[in-house]
């Protein structure tokens, strides 16, 4: 499978951004196969149109994640990638002053009629580690065992629709990961295991930061290491 980075990784070949973007893609291609058979098995997947997960709700991300995201725009969406980098955000425009009174994550699109958006996030192909798990992906508990627990999100009466191995209806609860099993005969990705692997990438910076603080550095970080490495040519 092509990456959706290619490009832009190679105008940076032989930096350390190039490396850590490799790792990423890595890490993305995991999810996304480890996500697949979850789908595939469980036909357990999110209620069509939804996006309640992006209301009220702005992703925080980890260096790696920003560099991702930035590479994802410069190559897929470079117009925007541009009004970005000077702080203006296109689905909100506004400035990251004002940023504070949206209520919505900066890439998030209401009205998705007319579109051949997968949903309503704008940068699918770029998105954050949680936007990619969250919903999809079982956690663990205090003593390190896996569960799962239903997205809140969910509608109750659409939940107990879902059809089971066992017959059983799902409910709002946490599921050990024997009942998951007997409920589909699969368990989901761990969140926390598929995530930590990218801490590792940075190891002299693990914090996070919003979106609209951290993203408009990184894409010009890589504007000018492009810029530096391949004589100013277009991505």
């Amino acid at each position: 499978m092509i990456s959706e980075i290619a490009p832009i990784l190679e105008k940076l070949r032989g930096t350390e951004e190039y490396d850590i973007l490799v790792e990423m893609d890595a890490v993305y291609s995991r999810i996304e196969e480890k996500q697949r058979e979850w789908f595939e098995k469980s036909k357990f997947t999110c209620p069509h149109g939804c996006g309640k997960c992006c209301e009220h709700f702005e992703p925080d991300l980890l260096e790696s994640e920003a560099l991702y995201m930035a590479a994802w725009l410069l190559c897929n969406q470079p117009d925007v990638a541009q009004n970005v980098a000077e702080g203006k955000f296109p689905l909100i425009n506004v400035s990251r002053e004002t940023f504070a009174t949206f209520q919505h994550c900066p890439f998030f699109r209401e009205d998705i009629s007319g579109t051949n958006l997968p949903g309503h996030c704008t940068i699918y192909g770029g998105r954050a580690s949680i936007c990619r798990l969250f919903g999809a992906a079982g956690s663990r508990d205090k003593h390190g065992k896996e569960v799962w627990k239903p997205c809140k999100f969910y509608p109750a009466e659409e939940l107990a629709a879902v059809k089971t191995l066992s017959g059983e209806p799902i409910l709002h609860r946490q599921y050990t990961a024997e009942e998951v099993k007997n409920l589909f005969g699969i368990l989901p990705p761990v969140m926390s295991d598929m995530m930590e692997q990218e801490e590792t990438f940075t190891p002299d910076d693990d914090s996070s930061t919003l979106i609209h603080d951290i993203l408009p550095k990184y894409i010009q970080r890589l504007m000018w290491i492009v810029d530096l490495n391949s004589g100013k040519d277009s991505i």
